[in-house]
């Protein structure tokens, strides 16, 4: 990307921050992936990103997302300088509002977002090394004008290309896409349906973009309709996998990162046969 935001390449990986160690990090970047986003809600500190920085060579890594009402901002800028002077241009700060049932404190997340970006600006973490999850149009045009882009979670690349238009040219468009690595449908949806019910189909701000998408509410109950899941969660082989992300490339993507399910289990068979999809 231009006006130093981090190359993040077409594809890269979405992992819990706890489940991010540094031979899994190195296995990630020789598998061609550009970027290793980390989610979870990492701490303020970000001492979780900088050990996934030491761990590896070049690859760029982001939080997916470290959260405004857990995370001070002025503590995040603190570590946002003490990571680029040690792996300059190799980190991008993601951050958000979560979800109101989440958070006690949450109370007018758009104003709160503003209010936490007017503070990273006062401790000097520059516009272009940021980003913002965002799924609605106000806080996707906040993204445009406020930050590098938009890490959307939980979403379609029908979505991707409306995001795409609020954003417009040049801005970073990252979504996040689960996957499984399993060519049985019912098998894949055994697996990825309870991470998508838990906690996110009882969660209003993903309810609401899902139903902006036009599934309806019927869809969003009983753990999501057999459409609703495939949507959200890829499965089969890795070219079918590979496929289902390029999709989001060719909605307006800029960078596409991949969820490995079950969370649990040990992803690295999956990352390396869909990297072998994606990079030949």
């Amino acid at each position: 990307m231009t006006n130093g935001t981090p190359d993040l390449g077409s594809y890269g990986i979405w992992r819990h921050f706890a489940g991010v160690g540094p031979e899994l990090a190195r296995l990630i970047e020789s598998s061609g992936y550009g970027a290793i986003w980390l989610g979870g809600s990492p701490p303020a500190d970000l001492a979780s990103a900088e050990d996934v920085l030491d761990a590896t060579e070049s690859i760029v890594v982001a939080t997916g997302i470290v959260n405004i009402w857990s995370a001070a901002a002025p503590e995040v800028a603190e570590s946002y300088h003490r990571i680029e002077k040690k792996h300059p241009g190799r980190f991008l700060l993601g951050i958000g509002a979560g979800h109101p049932e989440a958070t006690k404190e949450y109370r007018r997340p758009y104003q709160a977002l503003v209010e936490y970006l007017d503070a990273l600006d006062i401790g000097g973490v520059p516009l272009e090394r940021r980003v913002l999850a965002a799924l609605g149009p106000k806080v996707l045009k906040l993204s445009a004008d406020r930050s590098a882009g938009a890490h959307p979670y939980l979403t379609t690349p029908e979505h991707t290309a409306e995001a795409r238009e609020i954003l417009g040219p040049g801005k970073v468009l990252a979504p996040e896409h689960k996957a499984v690595l399993e060519s049985d449908p019912v098998r894949a949806r055994e697996i990825g349906r309870p991470p998508v019910n838990n906690p996110y189909l009882q969660l209003r701000n993903y309810t609401n973009n899902l139903e902006r998408l036009g599934y309806s509410k019927d869809e969003l109950g009983g753990g999501g309709s057999d459409r609703l899941i495939d949507a959200l969660v890829a499965h089969g082989g890795a070219d079918a996998i590979a496929a289902r992300l390029r999709e989001h490339l060719d909605a307006g993507a800029s960078h596409v990162t991949l969820h490995s399910l079950p969370d649990g289990a040990d992803p690295s068979a999956t990352y390396r046969e869909v990297a072998a999809a994606l990079f030949g």
